[in-house]
């Protein structure tokens, strides 16, 4: 059982006008959340589950794919996964509005989440960065 970065990435970014959270910002177009990565990483996790849409797959395979190549700090390889948040993972007593296009929310995801993740994680945003100590 490794610790498992989750990594909710599946925002509209309706107000910011587009997939803020793969717009490149390092000195090489790195995206936000390949910093957090990197540190969660250092911190020991062996594990990294991104909740997308659908439609990003494959460009977060172009972006993170390289991952799948990596090697966790107990020397095993990084394990790398990516569910999609919809609304197969609903509960069955929740009836989804027939007007409801937009998932729900953090909670809506952490389940999307759930056959993926089996022990102890850390759930962050993809725009969020929280540098090495909040993984410590």
């Amino acid at each position: 059982m490794k610790l498992s970065l989750v990594i909710m990435a599946a925002g509209l970014g309706s107000r910011y006008g587009g997939n803020k959270q793969v717009d490149g910002i390092g000195p090489h177009r790195e995206i936000l959340m390949e910093y957090s990565i990197y540190d969660a990483i250092r911190a020991g996790f062996g594990k990294v589950v991104f909740i997308i849409k659908p439609e990003m797959r494959e460009m977060m395979e172009s972006l993170c794919g390289y991952l799948t190549g990596k090697t966790a700090l107990d020397g095993s390889p990084l394990e790398v996964e990516y569910v999609y948040q919809d609304f197969s993972s609903l509960p069955s007593f929740f009836a989804v509005p027939p007007d409801r296009t937009r998932p729900f929310g953090t909670v809506h995801a952490l389940l999307c989440a759930e056959a993926v993740v089996d022990g102890p994680c850390c759930v962050i945003n993809a725009d969020d960065f929280y540098g090495l100590d909040a993984y410590c």
